[in-house]
């Protein structure tokens, strides 16, 4: 997903990214997904400053319900409450999902 995040940030559409539920670990500090033979997306999100995409959301849930809190985190978030999840996909015209 990362990757067409970035393609239409690219093409001057301004993104925003919302992380929910395990997602969240995407950001966590300290990952060591070469270890488990996974793909290290950490070095993507750090990049994505240069595409202008420079604030991520975190369901504020998502951290509690993993044990986490936004210091555990590698980027600065926002944090939003499940309650208002919905009025803030609502402020923009087009929203993907994976």
């Amino acid at each position: 997903m990362l990757d067409v995040v970035m393609t239409a940030a690219a093409f001057d559409q301004k993104i925003s990214l919302l992380l929910l539920d395990s997602a969240v670990f995407h950001i966590k500090k300290q990952q060591r997904p070469d270890n488990l033979g996974l793909k290290d997306t950490a070095a993507t999100f750090k990049a994505l400053p240069l595409y202008d995409i420079g604030t991520l959301y975190i369901e504020t849930e998502s951290l509690s319900e993993l044990g986490l809190t936004p210091d555990n985190l590698d980027e600065p978030v926002i944090a939003i409450p499940r309650t208002k999840v919905g009025e803030f996909l609502n402020a923009f015209e087009l929203v993907l999902s994976a």
